[in-house]
């Protein structure tokens, strides 16, 4: 009898959590947006409350990216996803679940902000690692998400590549060589973002550990400066992290204009601030200037400018026989 109360009430809450709420939102993102979204979310609530009078609940979904999409084409109602590839979105696009004009939805491609492929390496960086071609040395190992899987992997599988491409003599065959070296000291590959964060810093694995620029502050936060350091090398990707409506959740749900606003808002003033104060680069010209100490130059380039694009990129190196699997068997 006791239990059979206590579920009750336990169900009574749940009840009550969601009886306030006006409609609901659910957000499936990329793994290391959760600190993000958690000071995005409020905002926007606080935001839509005193513009409508409506009370939002804001859900978050995370996981490796590809993942992600995966189980939003599998049944996930996801409102809107916020990706960190374009790809992805693309994915859902071919499903029927995203507008095939996604990207023209927004402003910027439909990526409120973007980022960068650094390298967090041991205090001391004990191992000398400065730029791509260190990370083929014997006894180095790299810690980095899954490149089928992850748009952390596949930006810093993508950003090696460049790189490889960019030395004397390079070539796409040369690329695939340097890739086959690079990949052989990754001792294992994480399922995701934060995941592989996890590894590098509690587990104590990896001499160097490749994510967004903006995850080298979050470890900051939560371990402190002084564990490790950030190394910027000679050329790395610009990351983008396109944002789309699922049209067919939200028009099940009636949830479009919720939907839209929440888009919207992460180009206003207040979305742009918060995602610079997360380490992302604000697309905000006045806000990247404010927070210029934040943001070092980098040499970087865009996935059109050497692969043509996200989904030429896709297709030549992370489908079923393409670069990344052919440098995987190898391995």
């Amino acid at each position: 009898m006791f239990l059979r109360r206590t579920l009750s009430v336990f169900a009574l809450t749940l009840l009550a959590g969601t009886a306030f709420a006006d409609a609901t939102l659910l957000n499936v993102s990329y793994d290391v947006a959760r600190d993000v979204y958690k000071d995005y979310n409020p905002m926007f609530q606080k935001y839509w409350k005193a513009k409508t009078g409506e009370s939002l609940e804001l859900k978050q979904s995370h996981g490796g990216s590809s993942k992600q999409v995966r189980a939003v084409a599998d049944g996930l109602e996801g409102d809107v996803v916020t990706m960190n590839q374009a790809n992805d979105i693309e994915f859902l696009a071919e499903k029927g679940l995203v507008a095939k004009d996604w990207a023209k939805k927004f402003p910027n491609n439909a990526s409120p902000y973007t980022s960068a492929m650094v390298f967090i390496v041991r205090k001391g960086n004990p191992k000398g690692l400065k730029d791509w071609g260190d990370l083929i040395a014997p006894g180095v190992q790299i810690i980095v998400p899954h490149p089928k899987n992850t748009g952390n992997g596949r930006n810093t599988y993508l950003s090696a590549w460049a790189w490889a491409l960019k030395q004397s003599g390079g070539s796409d065959k040369t690329a695939q060589e340097f890739l086959g070296k690079l990949l052989k000291n990754a001792p294992l590959f994480a399922a995701g973002g934060r995941d592989a964060t996890t590894t590098f810093m509690q587990r104590g694995l990896g001499d160097v550990l490749i994510t967004f620029e903006s995850e080298a502050e979050m470890i900051a936060k939560e371990f402190g400066k002084g564990n490790f350091e950030v190394v910027y090398p000679s050329l790395t990707m610009q990351t983008e992290f396109p944002v789309a409506i699922v049209d067919k959740v939200v028009d099940k749900k009636g949830t479009r204009t919720q939907a839209k606003a929440y888009l919207d808002y992460l180009w206003s003033k207040e979305g742009q601030e918060n995602a610079a104060q997360n380490y992302l680069r604000p697309r905000d010209a006045e806000l990247l200037k404010k927070y210029a100490s934040f943001f070092p130059p980098v040499k970087t380039f865009t996935v059109d400018e050497v692969f043509g694009g996200a989904n030429k990129a896709f297709a030549a190196h992370f489908k079923d026989g393409g670069s990344f699997d052919q440098i995987y068997v190898a391995k």
